[in-house]
């Protein structure tokens, strides 16, 4: 059976070709647009790999977090950055939390994408109380799958598992996700 890792050289390979040829600039329509294409599917199918490998380590019991300090205000920042900053209002005051810095900010902001994707919103926040994170509003029809209870989002159903593996939590209060960070 193929592990993550045998895919991720030959997905490397094929997005650094449709980079370099992006590069050249020389290429007739529409080329340019089936190379952007080809660019950004396997960016996310890199992604998807990075998700599935996690989650199986995690499943596994082999998942070994690299911790660090990390303020949960700059976290909230950076996983709202990657949704765009328009997407999710973060405030509140942080604390000093050691996590797998990396891996919780995908987390958190898989979370976020997750709770607009299937609430079908437009826009959601995420209050920082120390080492305390609320996302609202959850939807009834988002929650199941914020939870990991419904498989609909493998971003979320790892998410919910990366946080619970590195001693945090991850509960619904009412129409609020409440992530607790070690």
């Amino acid at each position: 059976m193929l592990a993550c890792h045998d895919l991720r050289t030959p997905l490397a390979t094929v997005h650094g070709f449709a980079q370099t040829l992006a590069r050249l600039g020389e290429l007739e329509d529409p080329a340019p647009r089936y190379l952007e294409m080809i660019t950004a599917a396997s960016g996310q199918m890199a992604d998807l790999l990075d998700e599935l490998s996690l989650g199986a380590r995690i499943e596994a019991g082999r998942y070994e977090p690299v911790r660090r300090e990390l303020d949960t205000l700059e976290l909230a920042h950076a996983a709202a950055t990657r949704l765009g900053e328009e997407r999710v209002e973060v405030t509140g005051e942080g604390a000093g939390v050691e996590v797998d810095a990396d891996a919780t900010e995908r987390a958190v902001g898989a979370l976020a994408r997750c709770a607009l994707r299937h609430g079908g919103l437009e826009q959601v926040q995420l209050a920082v109380r120390g080492a305390e994170l609320e996302l609202s509003p959850v939807t009834p029809a988002s929650a199941p799958v914020l939870l990991g209870e419904d498989l609909r989002d493998l971003g979320a159903a790892i998410a919910v598992r990366l946080l619970r593996a590195q001693g945090g939590s991850v509960e619904l209060a009412g129409e609020t996700l409440q992530i607790r960070l070690a």
